[in-house]
Order: C-alpha cells, then structure tokens, then sequence
C-alpha cells in the first residue's frame, strides 16, 4: 500500500514519521502529492494535483482519501490504533467535514517546509518519489 502526502506539510510529514514507527510489517511505502510518483497516480485516478489536500492511500487497486484513508491506515497498524476504525460508524460528511477543517488550517497550526522531507537511509527504499507509476 502507498501513501500519498503533502511532502511540504509538517503535519503530513509527522503522519508519516507517525506510520513509519508504527509499521512494524513495513506494510507502507510513501511518497509526496509533488513527486513524480505522486502525480502520475492523482492524474490515472482523476484527482486534481494542483489542489490536492488530502492524504491518498493506494492500495494496489483503488484509492481512499480524507478520513477514509487515514482510517484505512490507522487499521493496518498495531496496537491501539486500529481501534480508530471505529470512527466508520460516523458518516462520511461527518468525519470528512473535520478532516476538512484540519487541512484547510494545516499550514496556519504546523506550519510548511520549504522543500520535501528527504528520508533517512534506513526508510529511503520505502519512498517511491522518483519510481514510475504503473498501474496493476
């Protein structure tokens, strides 16, 4: 499964450094909405890439945005986290109108990065940023 991020969003980028210690089964591979990898993948599923705020996962077959995919994520990691998926008995207009909020605000509370998050050796193999959208 691959998630998509906002490579300049410190939120974005937490969430993923959130996931990564998280992962114990390395389920997860990352790259930003602004990589090559990243857009490619919004273009084949019609997402707009110029006004993309929302966390995209991809699981090999079909995307999940907004609270799905963070619910989506928060299931596939250990511990008291997948008792997040709970919150799918709230409805959708419910959950995505929050998740609205948050990233409208986003840079305001955690404020930008001037350039994408470069990962460290140990976890650069998961990031596909330059690595060629292919469908399955």
């Amino acid at each position: 499964m691959v998630i998509l991020f906002d490579g300049v969003c410190n939120l974005c980028n937490s969430f993923v450094q959130f996931v990564i210690k998280r992962d114990k089964t390395k389920t997860f591979q990352f790259a930003s909405l602004q990589s090559a990898y990243g857009m490619a993948l919004c273009t084949h599923f019609g997402l707009p890439i110029s006004r993309q705020k929302t966390i995209v996962l991809y699981d090999g077959q079909k995307i999940y945005t907004e609270s799905d995919a963070v619910i989506k994520i928060a299931r596939s990691l250990n511990g008291i986290w997948k008792s997040v998926s709970a919150l799918m008995i709230l409805p959708s207009f419910i959950r995505n109108g929050v998740y609205r909020i948050i990233a409208r605000s986003r840079y305001k509370l955690f404020g930008k990065t001037e350039q994408c998050m470069v990962p460290s050796e140990n976890i650069k193999g998961r990031f596909l940023d330059d690595t060629p959208f292919r469908p399955k």
